[in-house]
């Protein structure tokens, strides 16, 4: 149960770093579930969150029903673009990476409330902040 419940909790930290993941698909070709080649370049993102908004700490931390429930806001929200065990796809990059994984929660609240418009990431504002919480680790 342990080991499901970190598995759980990576995969809402990965959803976070969604917001930081560049998006390359070509529109000529089908998305599929193959990951993108990693490029460090994608993850720039995560270093535009301001430093108040990387100090936050996550209020829900040692919550484990907030873990449970960011499992379900990372299927329902994410894991279309950034595939079920967030290793990426051809619409989103690796959640995995150690740029995501080394960050902090505030900077994967921030990214996820922001959204990288420009990358085709969503802004998830209008999700409930305990939400967009529960889907950092």
């Amino acid at each position: 149960m342990k080991a499901f419940g970190a598995a759980l909790a990576s995969c809402v930290l990965f959803l976070a770093v969604s917001v930081v993941l560049g998006q390359n698909q070509n529109p000529n070709k089908s998305p599929t579930s193959a990951a993108p080649k990693y490029d460090p370049a994608i993850y720039a993102e995560l270093q535009r969150a301001p430093k108040k908004a990387r100090e936050r700490a996550n209020p829900l931390e040692n919550d484990p029903d907030a873990v449970a429930a960011g499992a379900i806001l990372f299927e329902q929200h994410c894991a279309e673009c950034h595939g079920k065990s967030a290793k990426g796809t051809r619409k989103a990059p690796s959640l995995r990476a150690p740029e995501v994984q080394s960050a902090t929660p505030g900077t994967l609240f921030w990214l996820l409330t922001n959204g990288v418009v420009r990358k085709k990431m969503p802004v998830w504002s209008k999700l409930p902040e305990p939400q967009r919480w529960q889907l950092v680790r």
